[in-house]
């Protein structure tokens, strides 16, 4: 009778905590189109593979048990696309899933288990900071801040994936800003606190919009790397990003089945590309057609835009690609455009992701406002990223190649194997400029054409080709299937492609 009288609470105290918030409080977000914590892990991840851990968790305010189960956050392991991953859900119904002293302890469970055993780590989040009155005075931050409790270092041993929805303020920013990916909702709001204090702090009313709205993070900030619309296009999000990634920073990633379709009429190539040197076009195009049909994954879309970085497959292998966008200021790279190259740079040599760079750059951009942006520090990051990468990667100059952008964007030593197209130019700077600079001359004075047409002949690729400082130039429509034969080569001799990750301790957010 014992026994039974033990079960029988054991199964009252399980149906307690799957209640979350209350039925109240449920039916208010269904009503509002919101999705509630069990929704969204049910969305994330594959049916039954959930193992939860802490789900009696509560508050430690006996005051506050009976109204905190779970204390706020469903946490516990499961399977995405049948690999095993850590997973925490915030639950807004709980006292606006506010962070605590116990859900603080089932968080850094799981992620420090994730880290041991080589599992990714996803953090679903919806918060509104920390839980006062518990953080409050000594004891309360004694609890909750500076102890092991909270405490973590972020080596990018494990990819860690997170979601903004909703409101998002205090622990669901920082996992944001502490992830390899990050993928908020349209309509949401990520920022440090929430407004009404921040109102109070600066003594005037502040906008949601503005304090921390998608349009921010997408444009400005860049913390953000994708934008959705629902809940759901969210947990698919996540699940996208983690199947171009391993479990861990110990093997390749997983190879998919080829798209049908993928290589199929390269010569569009050609007709994307336009002939003339000074007439933009959209890189994003020719990506398409050379990666596995379907396979593009873009990534910071509206931040740097003269820059493109994205995963894709290439016969269905992981690949990471950055890429020059002439559509945007001609391609030259902004302050915004290197930070972005180089916090993927980070994420494919972390995660032993081959890096393909398509290359066609005046340089970068310069000025007073470049130099306010902080230009020259993003350059020499932008350099570092590039001569610590480990893992494969081909350099592809497509027309221009000028200044020290050659070498950032994987010019000369810096790179397994760089080939270049026929129309490629490689120079130390716009062959304009340079006839200004070495005669003197204007476009549209007497002997600016001759003089700018014996500059450009000394831009053209067949001399590099000569010395063997390019290793070949092909056809354009030649590049999907020059680049699946050398990254079968180059992953040889890497055990399968695992690189040396020197940069695996760079911040994800800076």
């Amino acid at each position: 009778m014992a026994h039974e009288a033990l079960l029988a609470d054991l199964d009252e105290r399980r149906k307690a905590a799957s209640r979350l918030g209350g039925k109240k409080k449920l039916e208010q977000r269904r009503e509002r189109g919101q999705l509630n914590a069990q929704e969204r892990l049910d969305a994330l991840v594959d049916p039954g593979s959930f193992l939860e851990v802490g789900l009696l968790g509560a508050s430690f305010l006996d005051a506050d048990a009976p109204t905190t189960p779970r204390d706020g956050k469903i946490t516990g392991f499961a399977r995405i696309d049948g690999r095993d991953v850590g997973v925490v859900v915030n639950d807004f119904t709980t006292k606006g899933a506010s962070t605590s002293a116990t859900n603080s302890k089932k968080m850094g469970y799981v992620r420090r288990t994730c880290t041991e055993k080589g599992m990714p780590f996803v953090h679903v989040g919806e918060s509104t900071g920390a839980r006062l009155p518990d953080a409050m005075g000594s004891k309360g931050m004694g609890l909750l801040l500076g102890n092991d409790i909270t405490q973590f270092r972020r080596m990018r041993d494990t990819p860690w994936a997170a979601a903004a929805l909703d409101t998002s303020f205090g622990s669901s920013a920082w996992m944001c800003c502490c992830s390899d990916f990050a993928v908020m909702k349209k309509g949401s709001i990520m920022s440090v606190s929430s407004p009404r204090l921040v109102s109070m702090a600066i003594g005037e009313k502040v906008d949601l919009e503005e304090l921390g709205g998608w349009r921010l993070h997408a444009e400005q900030t860049g913390l953000i790397d994708q934008f959705v619309d629902t809940d759901e296009e969210a947990m698919a999000a996540l699940r996208a990003f983690l199947s171009y990634m391993p479990s861990h920073n110990g093997e390749p990633p997983p190879r998919a089945p080829t798209s049908e379709g993928s290589g199929e009429d390269q010569e569009r190539v050609l007709e994307i590309v336009p002939e003339k040197r000074t007439q933009v076009y959209n890189m994003k195009k020719v990506l398409e057609v050379i990666f596995d049909k379907g396979s593009l994954f873009e990534l910071k879309p509206r931040f740097g835009k003269s820059a493109v970085v994205a995963l894709a497959r290439l016969d269905g292998a992981s690949v990471g690609i950055i890429a020059n966008n002439p559509q945007v200021g001609g391609g030259a790279l902004s302050a915004e455009a290197c930070r972005k190259i180089i916090d993927f740079t980070v994420l494919c040599d972390s995660f032993n992701v081959p890096i393909v760079r398509f290359m066609d750059t005046p340089g970068f951009v310069v000025g007073t406002d470049a130099e306010r942006r902080g230009a020259p520090g993003q350059i020499m990051n932008f350099m570092n990223a590039t001569c610590l990468t480990t893992v494969p990667q081909v350099t592809i100059i497509c027309r221009k190649a000028y200044g020290r952008a050659y070498v950032a964007m994987g010019g000369g030593a810096h790179n397994d194997a760089m080939i270049a197209w026929p129309m490629a130019e490689v120079s130390f700077m716009d062959p304009v400029f340079a006839t200004n600079i070495v005669h003197n001359l204007n476009a549209g004075e007497e002997g600016f054409e001759e003089a700018l047409a014996h500059i450009q002949k000394d831009l053209e690729i067949w001399d590099m080709a000569r010395i063997f400082s390019a290793q070949d130039v092909i056809k354009p429509q030649e590049t999907r299937r020059y680049l699946v034969r050398m990254f079968d080569i180059q992953r040889r001799r890497r055990s399968g492609g695992v690189g040396q990750h020197l940069m695996r301790a760079w911040p994800t957010s800076y």
